[in-house]
């Protein structure tokens, strides 16, 4: 079948001129930081051909390969190192040709690929399983192998070009030397199909323009399973020994996955986050450009002495402060902050004892909410916010469903996080624990990482409710779902930065 480019690709796209893209950087952080300002001039031009990348198993992919070329537009003599650009199932490799040009005319060989089922390619598409995996391992040796290929080999991809990324560099083709992931998952189930061990009502238009067999293939695996260890970057994150640049934005729904590889591996990977939805990043405020990407492939590809980013950690705070750069994340200057909701709806840091108390919601109501009082100084919110609660569900499971807000003088707010948990997946999503109807439990939410600065005179809002539509379905076991008060039964931490 042939799969079109998801809604929010288009729309990070839709004023972007593919013809003629910039890949200056637009990002203040060029200014401080040689990596995100590195060029050099284009000493080529491009050769095109449609290939076909033959597969192991006898079949093959469908394949643009670009060459750099001399002024007569054919290829010129020498071997270059490879990028495989990018490998995804939206039959658009007209797209992607144009960004990997800028590399071609620099001095790189490229292959943008389409997979099983896509773009000509024979087959169906079967997201992330091994059979995309091995025919990935496959593209990337073959290139190796070219005549005109030094046999270094770098891949990249954003979204499902930047998952497969993240599952070939796990994989470790033998040629394969670093990658640069954008907008990447850790793991399919959690980031994506399954949040919090609740269905992802957002993927599912995506599904049926991509991969419809998947409507009745991922139902029938509601726990996760070896089925879901096959297609995570994280049941493998001890393979990822190549350099990575993890990209990722802010408010794009891969942001946890960026986070979660970077933590496991922070030796070999450095990580950008910036102001940025999911998508392309041409055409996105505090656009990176290609610089820091041609200094990365430069750096492990070439021989040439081109800078790495100057931090492990490039960071923009949100929702408009800049960029900033840290040694590690969460920041090693961080610290963590508790917050305690009241009855009546207070959200403070008092410490010590609270006379308990309850607070009561409808599974398919509004939830309750906790705010702060106006905050005296900034509070910049790093890392992973986490609520610990204790929650009585009158039905045999529930949803938790934790939404923090900077809502600003005049009552407008802003998303930071959120976070989901079905109850019965309290101990981890590999088996279900029993609900007790009226029984108090134990629950922790860990919210999405976010970068975050919320200014003095704001405040920090915090909803508990059983919905977030379209984030997960509107699916929780009718009744009522009652929180324990007091004595810091119930409170959200959250690493901050010093005022």
């Amino acid at each position: 079948m042939t799969s079109p480019i998801p809604a929010e690709m288009i729309e990070a796209l839709k004023n972007v001129d593919l013809g003629s893209v910039s890949y200056r950087p637009t990002a203040t952080i060029g200014s401080t930081d040689p990596s995100f300002r590195y060029d050099r001039p284009a000493t080529h031009g491009i050769h095109r051909e449609t290939v076909r990348v033959p597969m192991r198993d006898g079949s093959h992919l469908e394949c643009d390969l670009l060459r750099p070329a001399g002024p007569d537009g054919e290829p010129v003599e020498g071997r270059f190192p490879g990028i495989v650009y990018e490998l995804n199932a939206y039959s658009a490799r007209d797209l992607f040709v144009h960004g990997a040009a800028y590399f071609v005319q620099r001095g790189y060989v490229a292959a943008v690929a389409s997979v099983r089922g896509s773009g000509g390619t024979p087959g169906h598409v079967v997201p992330f399983g091994r059979q995309e995996q091995e025919d990935d391992h496959d593209l990337v040796e073959w290139l190796a192998g070219r005549p005109f290929c030094t046999g270094r080999i770098g891949q990249m991809g954003v979204s499902y070009g930047g998952h497969l990324t993240y599952l070939a560099a796990a994989n470790r083709p033998p040629h394969l030397v670093a990658a640069i992931p954008v907008q990447a998952f850790s793991d399919w189930y959690e980031n994506t199909v399954f949040r919090g061990g609740i269905a992802n009502a957002r993927i599912r238009d995506w599904q049926r323009a991509t991969a419809p067999d998947t409507l009745d293939i991922y139902p029938e695996h509601p726990l996760y399973d070896d089925f879901w260890r096959e297609r995570s970057v994280k049941a493998r994150w001890e393979n990822l020994t190549i350099p990575v640049l993890d990209v990722g934005g802010w408010l794009d729904t891969y942001r946890s996955g960026m986070v979660e590889n970077f933590t496991a591996r922070p030796e070999n990977t450095w990580m950008v986050a910036g102001p940025w939805e999911h998508g392309m990043l041409p055409g996105q405020i505090e656009d990176i450009g290609a610089a820091c990407y041609l200094a990365w492939w430069d750096h492990w590809l070439t021989e040439l002495p081109a800078p790495l980013p100057q931090a492990k950690v490039t960071s923009y705070e949100m929702p408009h402060h800049g960029w900033r750069q840290f040694t590690a994340w969460p920041p090693t200057e961080a610290r963590e902050t508790r917050w305690v909701p009241a009855p009546g709806g207070a959200l403070g840091t008092v410490t010590g004892r609270q006379p308990p108390s309850e607070a009561e919601f409808e599974t398919h109501g509004q939830g309750v909410r906790f705010t702060t009082e106006p905050l005296e100084r900034d509070v910049t919110m790093v890392g992973n916010a986490v609520l610990t609660l204790q929650a009585a569900f009158s039905a045999d499971d529930g949803h938790i469903a934790v939404v923090l807000e900077d809502v600003d003088e005049h009552g407008e707010a802003v998303r930071v996080t959120q976070g989901w948990l079905k109850a019965s997946h309290r101990d981890g999503h590999e088996h279900q624990v029993p609900v007790v109807p009226g029984t108090f439990h134990d629950v922790q939410v860990t919210l999405w990482p976010a970068h975050h600065r919320i200014v003095a005179g704001h405040s920090l809002r915090m909803t508990v409710s059983s919905q977030d539509y379209p984030n997960i379905d509107s699916d929780a076991p009718p009744g009522t779902v009652t929180l324990r008060l007091g004595d810091s039964a119930t409170h959200l931490t959250s690493p901050v930065m010093p005022a």
